[in-house]
């Protein structure tokens, strides 16, 4: 008997193969077969009559560390159909620190990750492993991230990483891996990373290659002086070509100041390939993204940590300073111009406010309405970027999204930042999307082509075993959805909307998702 038979579905199997009508049997975990199971015995039945079932989603690219801790239902990750999620992104997270490091980097990172439990122990990947696994609904798997190891060997500090500290660096990497880590990261502008420059992160991706590792990178925007070619994807690109190591990059998509323009946009990265390196993408389907305020404070006033940071912009000859670099940063920057606040919990009633109409309601100048309000927030301050009010951009953005995933080295990744009551849509409704709505829509690849970006590319690129495919002795990790009715709610100004279209999701062979209706199972496991 099994303990669970999906009959009179259409499977889609993760490898990019024609679907084919079939049923499949679960015991315990793991798939044990995929056959014509209509007389056997089970204890569950689920119907997919006229439904696709598929591997379940892998999501590359997500901040969910922090409210996994204080909601372990993501229900906003599950209802999408995503299984696994990757933590441990843009270089930033929890582990390992120590605990006085831990509740160092808790507090610069509040802003995007909130307040999981002060007295947790982050000493290692191993010990941040067991705070995830079968505690919360989904999967997950780490990148070990380069401004949290930094912290943890160098201090809050804007210095080099000297032999000794590059010493500590490179075996907390080693530990790390050995406990189960499946990549490095390092991200855009999130301190204390940006103060390792390229030589340093060669030296690292070097070890990182040595131990079969992912470098996974946002591209560099803080400190461009410290980076090759003033950071980007050439520096990303200078890291893989000198260390060898294989290299994703993050979230890399076109935007309203280019789209259309693929090949541009795609011109360094296939010259790189072509030249051997090895390189894979993510991408999420919106023309804007989010993060934290805090991350635009200039590198000077970022040492010593958040509470010297604080003391700073208190500090009147100090935040006049800040308030200028900021300000001067507003002449290229439409991150900072058009700043709307997602997270602010001291002032909930600004989240969906923008920062320039903050400003003209209390008679100051934007520079000085942000650093006042981070001041009052203690730094949890959130914000996602509006879309383009060009409508055309907008489409056609959506549009370069399909026609890059439809390449062989993209997969799908939500960016999921979750905090506030404005929270980025991509958190609820990134997969979907793409699933539905834009794969309608633009029809740029088959839906068997689409969800091996979903599942098993990225579960072969990053080594995650035994998952990525609906196959006899794989994880029961399984996605049941409507391909003509899925499609995303999320919007930008209603953003916390389940989508719909996706009735049944497994988690290691337990029924997460029930008829659209969240079971309360905490399945998920840290892999792999």
């Amino acid at each position: 008997m099994f303990d669970i038979i999906i009959v009179n579905g259409t499977i889609i199997d993760g490898t990019g193969k024609p679907k084919f009508d079939s049923d499949i049997g679960i015991k315990g975990e793991r798939i044990e077969a995929i056959s014509n199971l209509k007389n056997v015995e089970a204890k569950r039945i689920i119907d997919a009559t006229d439904l696709i079932v598929s591997p379940g989603f892998i999501d590359t690219h997500t901040h969910s560390e922090g409210d996994l801790l204080i909601n372990p239902d993501h229900e906003y990750g599950l209802r999408q159909g995503i299984t696994t999620e990757l933590l441990g992104i843009d270089g930033m997270s929890y582990a390992p620190l120590s605990q006085n490091n831990y509740l160092t980097y808790r507090h610069w990172l509040s802003g995007l990750l909130g307040y999981p439990p002060a007295n947790l122990d982050m000493s290692s990947v191993s010990s941040f492993k067991q705070h995830y696994h079968k505690k919360v609904s989904i999967n997950t798997a780490y990148l070990i991230p380069n401004g949290t190891v930094r912290l943890e060997v160098a201090g809050f500090k804007d210095v080099p990483l000297d032999n000794t500290s590059m010493g500590k660096y490179k075996k907390l990497v080693e530990q790390g891996f050995e406990q189960g880590a499946v990549g490095f990261s390092t991200g855009s502008s999130y301190y204390p990373g940006p103060w390792t420059s390229t030589n340093e992160l060669i030296e690292i991706c070097s070890l990182v290659k040595d131990l079969n590792g992912v470098y996974m990178s946002e591209p560099r925007r803080a400190n461009p002086e410290r980076a090759f070619k003033g950071g980007g994807v050439a520096e990303a690109l200078e890291i893989t070509e000198k260390s060898g190591v294989k290299l994703h990059i993050a979230h890399y998509r076109t935007d309203p100041t280019n789209a259309g323009d693929i090949e541009s946009h795609m011109k360094l990265i296939d010259e790189s390939k072509r030249n051997g390196s090895d390189i894979t993408l993510d991408i999420y389907p919106y023309p804007s993204g989010s993060t934290i305020p805090i991350s635009y404070v200039p590198s000077w006033a970022q040492d010593g940590g958040p509470d010297k940071l604080l003391e700073r912009l208190q500090n009147p000859s100090d935040k006049k300073k800040i308030v200028d670099e900021l300000e001067q940063s507003i002449n290229y920057s439409r991150s900072v111009e058009d700043m709307l606040f997602s997270y602010s919990p001291n002032h909930p009633e600004l989240e969906g406010e923008t920062l320039p109409d903050l400003a003209r309601s209390k008679n100051i100048s934007i520079g000085e309405a942000l650093c006042n309000l981070l001041i009052s927030e203690n730094l949890e301050l959130g914000y996602v970027m509006p879309p383009p009010v060009n409508l055309s951009l907008w489409r056609q953005v959506s549009k370069d999204c399909m026609e890059l995933l439809a390449r062989d080295d993209y997969m799908v990744c939500s960016d999921i930042t979750p905090a506030g009551s404005m929270p980025h849509p991509r958190s609820y409704g990134a997969f979907p999307r793409i699933l539905g709505r834009l794969h309608r829509k633009y029809n740029t690849m088959s839906l068997e082509d689409l969800i091996h970006r979903m599942t098993e590319r990225p579960a072969s690129r990053f080594g995650l075993a035994n998952r990525g495919k609906l196959h006899k002795g794989y994880f029961a990790d399984i996605t049941i959805f409507d391909e003509n009715n899925v499609i995303d709610t999320s919007t930008y100004d209603d953003p916390k909307q389940y989508p719909s279209g996706i009735p049944y999701v497994l988690v290691n062979g337990d029924i997460s998702i029930d008829n659209q209706v969240y079971t309360g199972v905490k399945s998920g496991k840290a892999i792999p």
